[in-house]
């Protein structure tokens, strides 16, 4: 007889989802009410000057440096057609995942262990009147029970730094197809300037997470038969979306951290794809 998994499966993971599910963050609803699309990354490009000391103005440039971000990501996933599946692993308020629809029209399932999370984006895709094509899902990205060689495409949009990436890309090389694309946003520590700086440190105690080296990426993509095609540092294109941000009434607290970071060197912000072979 078998047994079902939880979707939860250690102390760690029940913390993490614990966070999600009670975030309500304005610096994540205040951005997303701008348009309806809810984000839970970072931004990129430079940003306009003329919106300082205008709240809503700042607001919105923040949520359009995010959405560029998420635009960037997507420009990487290859061809994609209407009858193929994209998988966003960890995939928030929804924000990428309807994006993805509606640049290739395919469906799109997004997996996520924040169960709030998944009713909120759940309901989004109803009132967008996309549910038949967008889906959220209560599961765990290391073990999505979805089937295998089901994707065309899947991505992460700073969301490894929560789990172990052999584990990860493993499920990754099973649910794609031949060919299929992974791509991948996410924060990473430089392996040459030695182990975490007291920056990267500080990241990870804000929000419960372990960063990765940036080698460790490289070495679990070759493992489970990825072949990087891309990689792209966007270090110097997010810093001015944290100085906007510094300056915003959304401010966290740890926006020092991530500019020291990044300017000293220690922590980078990648985009890789690679393709399953």
């Amino acid at each position: 007889m078998s047994t079902v998994e939880p979707v939860l499966r250690s102390d760690y993971q029940r913390s993490i989802a614990a966070y999600w599910n009670n975030e309500k963050d304005p610096v994540n609803i205040r951005l997303g009410e701008v348009d309806g699309l809810y984000h839970h990354h970072y931004g990129l490009g430079d940003y306009d000057r003329s919106v300082l000391g205008d709240d809503a103005a700042v607001i919105a440039e923040m949520h359009r440096l995010e959405t560029a971000q998420a635009e960037v990501l997507l420009s990487h996933l290859g061809d994609v057609g209407t009858d193929d599946r994209l998988l966003d692993a960890g995939s928030g308020r929804g924000g990428t995942s309807f994006m993805a629809n509606q640049r290739f029209g395919c469906r799109v399932d997004g997996v996520s262990i924040s169960e709030s999370q998944v009713a909120f984006a759940n309901d989004q895709a109803a009132r967008r009147g996309v549910a038949n094509r967008v889906r959220f899902h209560f599961k765990n990205m290391l073990d999505t029970a979805f089937e295998t060689g089901a994707m065309r495409g899947i991505w992460t949009n700073e969301t490894t730094m929560y789990v172990d990436l052999y584990q990860l890309f493993g499920e990754f090389g099973r649910l794609l197809r031949r060919g299929g694309r992974y791509v991948c946003i996410t924060g990473c520590y430089n392996d040459v300037t030695g182990g975490r700086s007291r920056a990267v440190s500080q990241i990870d105690q804000h929000y419960i997470c372990n960063i990765h080296p940036r080698s460790e990426y490289f070495k679990a993509l070759a493992a489970n038969d990825f072949v990087p095609i891309n990689v792209v540092d966007l270090t110097p294109a997010t810093i001015p979306y944290w100085e906007l941000r510094a300056q915003s009434s959304v401010a966290t607290g740890i926006e020092d951290p991530f500019l020291t970071a990044y300017r000293e060197g220690s922590f980078h912000y990648l985009l890789i794809a690679a393709d399953k072979i």
